[in-house]
């Protein structure tokens, strides 16, 4: 019979900000005063919601605001927001390695966590000798963490670097021996933060079995993460945080269409790419500005069938030899297409100022969904990186196709086939 395992009412977490110690005598007596009479800490009226693009005024922000939820033995939660929503800080209360501002956690078994790469190791220490710590970390005694060291070490595949020192460990190699250890402890709760995005798809893959493996057995996993392919494929319940507070709590599927229809990833439809951060290159060639046309009309919504076009504008303050590609993602960061000029036998000329480029696809047979688009220019020998954007842009395919008169429905699919048909 099931039960809950996880009882989280009304938890709320809050941070001053700037630059502080461990506080002021002046907040900490006006405190003392308002305490002993009985009345609320005075600086809880003073937070700011939990935006991290706001610059509105304050010294305090709620990083969580008034979450709850309960999760019961084999539940697998999926929790989504985008960066600086508060899921991090949601697993380190859980996690003990925080304590609240208000609101009350109940967990009933042992808890291992994951939440950073590398949590607990010592880089002086070998790879033995940082499983044997992180393990008692954890909570396993040395007998438990002997009788599975060969378990342990077989699945994090660290095997010829096990009596290395940590610090000669690639990254990768220090999240594997980490995910391994956590995921070997008898815990009843194992919390996975953003880690996986480390490894390999292959050990990313054995990761995510390793997870169903756990939840079969009837304990409770709380998996964050930006690829929405991995929560869905593992979570069957979804916790949706926007700015701190959660907005929705339910099945996966609704908690990750939320997440998308709220403008999680809205860029617009005319990009001024100059003031771009996240971007990566050489700065030999500079994407400035693209926009998106569709059926030869200015926008970024289309219906499946519909054309679309590119417009891109470069520059180049020296003659470079360069290619251009167009990579294409799914809203689940699925990549459903890498696309250069060589694939169309287009020859793209070095120039030196600003050049406009036009793109235009044949119509979309896409199921509807939101599609993200990096830009890429390279060395045309070397494949150096010019100038990389990744997701710059995007464009959505929505609902009520006129060419096919009817809707195409989310998440049954990438592109939509219309062969022909016929008995013989």
């Amino acid at each position: 019979m099931s039960r809950n395992v996880i009882e989280v009412n009304h938890l709320s977490k809050q941070y001053r900000l700037g630059q502080v110690g461990t506080g002021t005598i002046s907040h900490d007596l006006n405190r003392f005063f308002h305490r002993i009479r009985g009345k609320e800490d005075p600086y809880l009226k003073l937070s700011q919601t939990n935006d991290r693009s706001s610059q509105e005024g304050g010294e305090y922000v709620w990083a969580l605001d008034d979450v709850s939820f309960n999760l019961q033995s084999g539940d697998v939660l999926g929790i989504i927001g985008k960066n600086g929503a508060g899921k991090s800080t949601l697993l380190k209360i859980l996690s003990r390695i925080t304590s609240p501002t208000a609101g009350s956690i109940k967990l009933k078994g042992r808890l291992s966590s994951l939440l950073e790469v590398g949590t607990g190791f010592h880089l002086e220490l070998t790879g033995r000798e940082n499983i044997y710590l992180n393990g008692a970390i954890l909570g396993m005694t040395k007998k438990e963490i002997s009788s599975k060291l060969e378990e342990i070490v077989d699945f994090s595949g660290c095997a010829k670097y096990l009596d290395t020192p940590v610090k000669r460990y690639s990254s990768g190699m220090v999240v594997r021996l980490g995910f391994a250890v956590a995921a070997h402890l008898e815990a009843e709760i194992l919390i996975v933060d953003e880690v996986l995005a480390v490894g390999d798809q292959e050990f990313q893959n054995k990761c995510i079995g390793k997870m169903q493996d756990i939840s079969n057995t009837g304990k409770t996993v709380l998996f964050v993460s930006h690829n929405l392919t991995s929560v869905k494929s593992l979570c069957k319940k979804g916790l949706l945080i926007e700015n701190g507070r959660s907005t929705y709590f339910g099945d996966i599927e609704t908690a990750v269409s939320n997440y998308l229809s709220s403008g999680a990833t809205d860029l617009g439809f005319d990009i001024d790419l100059s003031g771009f951060s996240n971007r990566i290159g050489n700065g030999q060639m500079r994407f400035e500005r693209v926009q998106i046309f569709a059926n030869g009309k200015s926008g970024n919504k289309l219906f499946t069938g519909d054309k679309l076009k590119l417009r891109i504008t470069l520059t180049s303050p020296e003659t470079v030899r360069y290619k251009l590609a167009i990579h294409l993602y799914r809203s689940d960061e699925t990549r459903l297409s890498n696309i250069t000029n060589m694939d169309s036998d287009f020859v793209l000329e070095p120039f030196t100022g600003t050049r406009i480029l036009e793109i235009e696809f044949e119509p979309l047979m896409l199921y509807t969904d939101i599609y993200k688009i990096s830009l890429w220019v390279g060395d045309v020998s070397t494949h150096e990186h010019i100038d990389y954007l990744k997701h710059c842009c995007e464009f959505e395919i929505v609902e009520g196709s006129p060419i096919l008169n009817r809707s195409l429905p989310k998440n049954t699919g990438i592109f939509y086939f219309q062969p022909e048909w016929k008995f013989i």
